[in-house]
């Protein structure tokens, strides 16, 4: 068991007989009263996302977890297959297991947080930044350039970014995978 005060991003804990990540907390000490913990969940199972309160000092029951570096191999339908790059067997997820699942290239190693009761894979951590190709975007107008003007671009996963105006087709660039936002365009 563990107390609110061991609440951290990425721990699993289990809530209302279903398992969940965290994905976001606030500790809140107001003036009057009680502090509390402010938690966003994201269910590993459904991939839903709630908000809860737990108040200060509230036990609640974590899900012990081993992470293991597996390589995304492809995608058929709404399964993704990944690879273990230490013993090379092979699982497959469900979209909702991913946090971005637009961002993910073959190829790509992540981190699969698996329970140790069951050997379940819970849920996939991707690294904090990708390097993606632009496939299409539209060409900057000249003298469009208002502070922080951006357009759409889509990426060669088929995600879509907002990209500054100067950025396009073929150009590698790194995406943030938490917010999944445009970070800098790479060198050659």
């Amino acid at each position: 068991m563990a107390s609110t005060s061991d609440i951290r991003k990425g721990l699993c804990i289990r809530y209302n007989h279903d398992i969940f990540k965290i994905t976001e907390f606030l500790h809140v000490k107001p003036g009057k009263g009680p502090a509390f913990v402010r938690t966003k969940l994201k269910s590993v199972t459904t991939g839903k996302v709630i908000d809860n309160t737990f108040s200060a000092g509230h036990k609640i029951e974590d899900v012990r977890v081993e992470t293991h570096k597996f390589q995304f191999l492809y995608q058929d339908g709404e399964f993704y297959h990944f690879m273990n790059v230490e013993d090379y067997t092979q699982i497959r997820l469900t979209e909702n297991a991913l946090d971005m699942p637009n961002l993910l290239k073959e190829g790509e190693v992540v981190t699969v947080l698996i329970n140790t009761e069951d050997n379940a894979p819970l849920s996939v951590e991707m690294p904090a930044s990708v390097v993606l190709e632009v496939t299409h975007t539209e060409p900057g107008v000249k003298g469009n350039t208002a502070t922080n003007a951006t357009k759409p671009a889509t990426l060669e996963t088929g995600a879509e970014v907002n990209v500054p105006l100067f950025i396009n087709e073929g150009d590698k660039i790194k995406v943030e995978t938490e917010k999944g936002t445009y970070k800098e365009r790479m060198k050659e």
